[in-house]
């Protein structure tokens, strides 16, 4: 039996009903009609992959007009969508003349069946083709702003990086579901793409995804896709990201935002490994390495019933926890340097060094943006230096806080606590949903610290 659907469209019972008998067993699906004002409606719920329509209706005396009137609706709504036209012998020159139109082919009653199914199978295998191919152009597309997104490897000599590489290693060529835990800044993007370009699937689609910017009303159509017509700004069908994503590695940055309601729409996509595009109803397989990231604690959060417990079992087989760059000493110069040289490139300065005392107020600082601050950090400096040596003072960063020096006295867990509470307050002027976001916290939680210590 041949994998497809198709659409019969006549209103002579007798036609339906003997075109009907004699796919039913050939092909996976055969739906038909005899009022053509149903097909827009149909082409836009099912995944059809032919059309198989009549030129003459019985209440329209125009000598096949209404099937080219059909056809032209047909290809406003999907110019790639195949249709087969059905004619009498005396109209072959009209049949003719839909083949300009855009119809794929036609057949002369009374039709014979073996040239009847030579050309449905015909027909099958150009519906898919133009699938793949509108599928293959969107992938294209992609991989084209991937290699023109810029982006770099890697860089750590300290254990806690060596570690982590140790880790990248072993997973890449799996195709387990990665978990990438760290805090904002520390480069969970770029572990994802280093699994991915050592993967198998490194000439496949990278298709990175930040959850935090994807809000409930657009998850469905952003992820899934759309069928032309399922609402009311879907001029065409339009593919989502986790089918562009076929045969390569799906990244869902701050997977930790997702609403309930979402977190249980991808878990069945996961689970199932099918998706339905919106205004479809037609499962799509899907063949995708899953790579997740997040800054929240997804343990406390799932004790919280803030994440589903399942979901997170499905998506952290193997985790890699980045570490901050406070605790990577090794790494700050050898970083800085890096930025150093890329920024002077840029910015047309050549042979810059930071100066004795700035490697010194680099150590010293705690980097509290990680690895994105001190990026952003360099960058000034190198626009503001007027030397080839860059001073302390090109280097403009925050100054280091009360909180920055905690680790000089003994303090109790509580008292870190406290300050650091009492601080995102204040930062945050009294915002305790964004507090919470911060420290990566319920507000139930939040609210339970801030009793506690008396704040």
């Amino acid at each position: 039996m041949i994998d497809g659907t198709i659409l019969i469209v006549d209103d002579n019972p007798s036609v339906i009903d003997s075109l009907t008998l004699f796919l039913k067993y050939k092909v996976r699906k055969v739906i038909s009609i005899n009022d053509p004002s149903r097909i827009i409606q149909l082409l836009q719920k099912e995944q059809i992959d032919i059309v198989l329509l009549d030129m003459n209706f019985e209440y329209a005396d125009n000598l096949g007009q209404e099937g080219l009137l059909w056809l032209k609706e047909i290809k406003k709504l999907n110019s790639n969508q195949v249709v087969i036209m059905i004619t009498a012998y005396g109209d072959v020159e009209l049949a003719v003349e839909t083949l300009k139109l855009g119809a794929s082919d036609f057949i002369l009653k009374p039709w014979d069946n073996e040239k009847l199914y030579a050309t449905i199978i015909n027909c099958l295998d150009l519906s898919k083709t133009r699938q793949k191919v509108s599928l293959l152009e969107s992938q294209q597309e992609q991989l084209k702003q991937n290699f023109n997104k810029k982006t770099h490897d890697i860089l750590g000599h300290s254990s806690s990086m060596q570690e982590v590489f140790r880790t990248i290693e072993k997973v890449a060529p799996t195709d387990a579901n990665v978990l990438i835990l760290g805090e904002n800044g520390t480069g969970k993007e770029l572990v994802a793409r280093k699994i991915h370009k050592q993967s198998k699937r490194k000439n496949g689609i990278f298709m990175s995804i930040d959850m935090g910017t994807i809000t409930e009303s657009i998850f469905e159509s952003e992820l899934f896709g759309y069928k032309k017509g399922a609402f009311t700004d879907a001029k065409e069908d339009r593919s989502g990201r986790i089918i562009l994503a076929n045969g390569g590695t799906l990244f869902l940055d701050e997977i930790g935002n997702l609403s309930q309601t979402m977190q249980a729409k991808l878990l069945t996509v996961i689970q199932n490994r099918e998706l339905v595009p919106v205004g479809g109803s037609k499962p799509i397989q899907i063949d995708i390495r899953l790579i997740c990231a997040t800054n929240r604690n997804l343990n406390e959060m799932v004790a919280n019933k803030m994440f589903r417990e399942d979901l997170l079992y499905r998506i952290n087989t193997i985790q890699i926890e980045l570490p901050p760059l406070r605790s990577r000493d090794d790494d700050i110069v050898l970083i800085a340097n890096y930025y150093l040289n890329r920024y002077s490139e840029k910015y047309g300065k050549k042979n810059l060094s930071f100066s004795r005392s700035t490697i010194e107020r680099l150590m010293e600082y705690h980097w509290p943006g990680n690895i994105r601050e001190l990026s952003h950090a360099v960058e000034r400096a190198v626009i503001m230096c007027e030397e080839n040596i860059i001073p302390p003072n090109d280097l403009i960063i925050q100054k280091s806080s009360s909180t920055d020096n905690l680790i000089d006295r003994p303090l109790r867990l509580s008292e870190v606590e406290k300050i650091i509470i009492k601080s995102a307050i204040k930062r945050n002027k009294g915002n305790l949903s964004a507090v919470s976001k911060e420290l990566g916290i319920v507000r139930q939680t939040l609210y339970r610290k801030m009793k506690e210590y008396g704040i």
